[in-house]
């Protein structure tokens, strides 16, 4: 017999599987003595100077609605911010606006552009939310696979083989979580042929654009012929430590914005004034925290691929974002697996690959933006983990000899 509700709910919302990412850490929250490298997450708190300039607003009361794309002073700001930082112009009247993170931009951009039957392509291993939001727009996500032969980068020549006639968009996010690949100017421009001769869509997450470590990043907007048709998607979460101010913007063609803005002004209204005010101060005087950061970011990443490579991991170095994306595949276990026994053997929170897609199978996504002593401490417990189940340096070393 059925639920007596069951005829009630949206058969879309019902087929959307739970976060695999929150799963792990809701189970790690109750457990005591737990090292998190499971959620993206900044350990740095919000620098003070944008903390103080929230709290200056709200003793100010400045409490009411903004106008629905945001304050046209932090437009303004976000204006001068792409133009100086990644070289793409942006008329702040009519081409941005502002919302609640990256997220509900994704959001914005696939219930702006798809019908029913669209299909989205998603470069995997991808972040867990990419596909369910494709799908709630009407659309079909069509995952496009990455190795970590070419470094988890997609090539043109993959995007290509995947568009079909029903193909209207594709989503791109470089730095990409989980693998942490990035695509250089090289890498778009070859992509941005493909685009072309398609008349495809680009949604393009840009979220990590901060924390570029090896190579300077390179907005796709910024691809000759590419700003056209480009959804830029941006926040504040990851570069400024501002997660939990749920504060991200979008950047796109007049005609794009116009329908993009009416589903937010029925949806959302806008974001919170008080953050604003905050974002407003980030954008103007935080540059000096945000380098600070992302250079122990750096450090710490040279830290913990080195070190899981030397355990027996077999582990990419990442050229952007603040995760890592290890084979776990010597151990033989499957990433469900190993995240579920790390956890309750060595009290170690990651998030097993296979929620990132069908290509994250046999690896785990760590984040180390914690701090390096409990980087290093984690290290120690994964180490000790792959040992009891036979896997070590050595062992790997004599399994290349052999080959």
């Amino acid at each position: 017999m059925k639920h007596p509700y069951e005829h009630y709910l949206s058969q879309t919302a019902k087929d959307l599987q739970p976060s695999g990412i929150r799963k792990f850490f809701d189970l790690a929250a109750s457990m005591e003595g737990v090292i998190s490298l499971g959620v993206g997450e900044p350990d740095f708190i919000t620098p003070w100077s944008i903390r103080e300039a929230t709290i200056l607003s709200l003793e100010q009361g400045m409490t009411a609605y903004t106008a629905n794309p945001g304050l046209l002073e932090l437009r303004e700001e976000i204006t001068n911010y792409l133009v100086t930082r990644f070289g793409v112009q942006y008329d702040p009247n009519n081409q941005i606006i502002v919302t609640i993170g990256a997220s509900q931009a994704i959001d914005l951009a696939f219930r702006a552009t798809l019908n029913q039957g669209d299909e989205v392509l998603i470069v995997e291993p991808a972040f867990v939310s990419y596909a369910p939001l494709v799908a709630m727009a009407g659309g079909k996500p069509v995952a496009v696979s990455t190795s970590p032969a070419n470094g988890f980068k997609v090539t043109a020549q993959q995007i290509e083989a995947a568009i079909t006639d029903k193909t209207k968009a594709i989503l791109l996010c470089s730095p990409n979580n989980p693998t942490g690949s990035m695509l250089t100017k090289t890498d778009l421009i070859e992509i941005a042929e493909v685009i072309q001769r398609y008349d495809l869509l680009v949604v393009s997450d840009e979220i990590y654009a901060e924390l570029s470590y090896d190579e300077e990043f390179c907005s796709f907007a910024s691809i000759e012929g590419m700003y056209e048709r480009t959804i830029l998607v941006n926040g504040f979460s990851k570069g400024f430590a501002m997660t939990g101010w749920r504060l991200g913007f979008l950047a796109a063609p007049k005609e794009f914005y116009e329908v993009m803005l009416k589903i937010h002004q029925y949806t959302t209204m806008c974001a919170p004034n008080m953050l604003q005010r905050g974002a407003i101060e980030a954008l103007r005087n935080t540059y000096d925290e945000v380098e600070s950061m992302r250079n122990s970011y750096r450090r710490r990443r040279n830290y913990v691929v080195q070190t899981l490579n030397q355990m027996g991991l077999d582990c990419h170095t990442p050229g952007g974002a603040f995760y890592v994306f290890p084979s776990i595949r010597s151990t033989g276990l499957s990433s469900e697996q190993f995240a579920e026994e790390l956890l309750m053997q060595e009290k170690v929170a990651v998030v097993p690959g296979h929620v990132f897609g069908d290509s994250g199978e046999g690896y785990i996504r760590c984040s180390y933006a914690t701090s390096m002593e409990q980087l290093q401490e984690a290290m120690k417990r994964i180490k000790r983990f792959i040992e009891s189940k036979g896997v070590s340096y050595e062992s790997q070393s004599e399994k290349v000899k052999t080959r």
